[in-house]
């Protein structure tokens, strides 16, 4: 299976860090969080990267090279204008001719992609997203009513939320529903799709899963010994 990393994104979140380097590009401890997915991938027998590129793009293709040193063949693309989440697989229709990953590049995880992809082929839909539960404390009190009568009052309560990991399965025919040359986001894609009535499924993930694009997973992460926690994030098959 052939995977797709998008790194274009300007990583906004991460700002004045960003401003000097692309988010993918950001150490988590000693190595880039690019290194470590690149590594990720290698270790579940995926060989061929495609890594979209945008802001920054050149610093991201000096450090990678062609992924020999990984074991791994890295072709780029690179975007003009930005071109959102999904946007740039039009850039890559031509060489998408499989099932493929596609991930954000700012993401760590322990997901067991085989397992992701036996899910994905047994659904049988173009798109299969992973998911994790994610909790977000309310910075407000939550009020119900009932004609203007307060029936419930929840001082900053917790939410718990199924939310996507910016890891996604994909067959090649979801391309034909991407338009080209304009930004288009994964959310666009889905409700495309939903319009549509095409399916798409879901793999939830119960394990380790970090958006590094977030300024509290940024600094999560450098607290984690990655050798013990994940070495599958670091082990590269010899």
């Amino acid at each position: 299976m052939k995977a797709v990393i998008q790194a274009g994104g300007k990583g906004t979140r991460l700002m004045p860090y960003t401003s000097v380097l692309p988010k993918p590009l950001m150490p988590i401890g000693a190595r880039p969080v690019l290194e470590l997915l690149l590594r990720w991938l290698r270790r579940n027998n995926i060989e061929d990267v495609y890594i979209t590129t945008g802001y920054l793009g050149h610093l991201i293709r000096s450090f990678c090279g062609d992924g020999q040193q990984w074991g791994l063949k890295i072709t780029y693309s690179q975007e003009v204008e930005p071109l959102g989440t999904v946007g740039s697989l039009t850039l890559l229709r031509e060489h998408l001719d499989g099932t493929f990953l596609m991930l954000n590049g700012d993401v760590l995880t322990d997901l067991n992609l085989p397992a992701f992809g036996l899910a994905h082929r047994k659904h049988g839909g173009p798109l299969t997203i992973a998911t994790t539960v994610r909790s977000t404390r309310m910075d407000f009190g939550i009020i119900e009513d009932l004609e203007n009568r307060i029936t419930s009052f929840t001082e900053k309560p917790t939410l718990s939320n199924s939310v996507s990991m910016g890891v996604y399965c994909m067959e090649p025919d979801v391309i034909k529903y991407i338009p080209a040359g304009i930004p288009f986001g994964l959310d666009d894609l889905a409700l495309c799709l939903l319009e549509k009535d095409v399916p798409i499924h879901v793999f939830k993930h119960q394990g380790l899963w970090l958006d590094i694009g977030r300024v509290e997973d940024f600094h999560n992460a450098q607290d984690i010994k990655w050798e013990e926690r994940a070495p599958s994030l670091l082990a590269v098959a010899s």
